[in-house]
């Protein structure tokens, strides 16, 4: 039997907190043995989870013996974490064990620098401010969870239980996976890299960098054939000096915004229109229909006729 300690910090989301507990605690081996130990930790006696108060049973002291450590998120990512709790985290990963976090929660694993240097995500709303402050993460908010082997990550509360599925299925197999989620009366397992599926606004613009500019003449233009030199020249920038601020600001570079800015222009057309799917990947800048189909998918995690379908009331032409 494995143990997985959830870290319940001051303001943890309640949902995000039940989420890793109901998962691994109805997870059950062939036999019908429990597959994991659950322990809920805390850094203090009394956690602020919103709608109560929580009294963790364990301290941050049972995180050493944990195989799997996770961490909820919290409702304002912005919260100092308590350096007891940065310590705990960098001993066990130095351990070796298992860290994963789920919607904010990797607000508190790049608190501790252990998520420098790898690609991580959050909740959509939450990235870009995850990716400001901390630019040494890879920033992907376009996935459900990443797996870096040892640190693990995901986007929101859902995406959250994909990813306790996803290491029920690394630790014990497809078959006491696909009976956790049944348990849980959710579908096996959505993979990691589909895309959140979300009706986004227009791409985060950090208001008031040097950036700004830039990114709005972008978003402008998105529908024209937009090269790196030609955002390079528009920003008085080099190409590589434009892929670093890039990188600082948005968490991606000028050609991944570019095909975000695309791809929401037509995410609002396929909402807020009947037009061909072929006419509105000539709108917003893609040559080829099949190729925005192929990149709307990619990005969307569903085809423009699934999505129309979904967001669009009244249907429309295909």
């Amino acid at each position: 039997m494995q143990t997985v300690a959830v870290l319940a910090l001051d303001q943890v989301i309640a949902f995000d907190l039940a989420t890793p507990a109901e998962v691994f605690g109805r997870a059950r081996l062939p036999d019908g043995r429990p597959a994991y130990r659950v322990r809920v930790c805390g850094a203090a006696p009394a956690v602020d989870a919103g709608v109560f108060t929580l009294r963790p049973p364990w301290g941050l002291e049972a995180l050493a013996d944990a195989d799997t450590i996770v961490v909820p998120g919290c409702s304002d990512p912005s919260l100092r974490v308590p350096d007891e709790a940065i310590a705990a985290l960098r001993l066990a990963a130095a351990a070796g064990t298992r860290i994963a976090s789920i919607c904010s929660g990797a607000f508190v694993l790049a608190a501790t620098g252990l998520l420098d240097g790898h690609r991580a995500t959050t909740h959509w709303l939450a990235a870009a401010e995850l990716a400001a402050r901390y630019p040494a993460v890879e920033v992907d908010p376009d996935v459900l969870y990443v797996d870096n082997g040892q640190l693990l990550t995901s986007a929101g509360a859902a995406s959250g239980i994909d990813l306790c599925l996803h290491m029920i299925r690394r630790d014990y197999g497809s078959a006491v996976a696909a009976d956790a989620a049944r348990l849980s009366v959710v579908p096996l397992e959505r993979e990691g890299g589909q895309a959140q599926f979300i009706v986004h606004d227009q791409p985060p613009t950090p208001r008031g960098s040097t950036l700004e500019p830039v990114l709005l003449w972008m978003q402008d233009n998105a529908a024209k054939d937009l090269t790196l030199d030609d955002i390079a020249a528009h920003a008085g920038m080099s190409t590589r000096t434009l892929n670093r601020r890039f990188r600082e600001y948005t968490g991606t570079t000028p050609l991944q915004w570019l095909l975000r800015a695309r791809i929401r222009q037509a995410q609002h057309l396929l909402e807020s229109t009947g037009h061909a799917v072929d006419r509105i990947a000539g709108q917003v800048g893609f040559g080829s229909p099949t190729a925005f189909r192929e990149r709307f998918k990619r990005v969307v995690g569903t085809s423009p006729h699934r999505y129309r379908a979904a967001f669009h009331g009244s249907g429309g032409m295909v």
